[in-house]
């Protein structure tokens, strides 16, 4: 289990210097919901689960959403061409 553990930490950090090299917004959103699914499992890991419900519903979800919520009202997630000729 510990190796496991280390696994999940070493992919946090992939992460987190991932989404600081991301240019587009979309993919940083996703690198960061996949971020913070990985440390809900690691404070389940860790015998915590209030933090990890906690750390599901808010940086996974709520979060996420409110990210792409704003990202189409700045219209920086555009149609492609493809959904302008439907």
């Amino acid at each position: 289990m510990q190796i496991f553990t280390w696994i999940l930490m070493g992919f946090l950090v992939v992460c987190a210097v991932s989404v600081s090299f991301s240019r587009n917004l979309l993919n940083s959103i996703l690198i960061f919901m996949s971020y913070s699914l990985v440390m809900s499992v690691i404070w389940i890991l860790l015998e915590s689960p209030d933090l990890a419900i906690t750390e599901a519903a808010v940086g996974a979800g709520i979060t996420s959403v409110l990210f792409f919520i704003t990202l189409k009202k700045i219209h920086a997630i555009m149609k492609t061409e493809d959904d302008e000729d439907e």
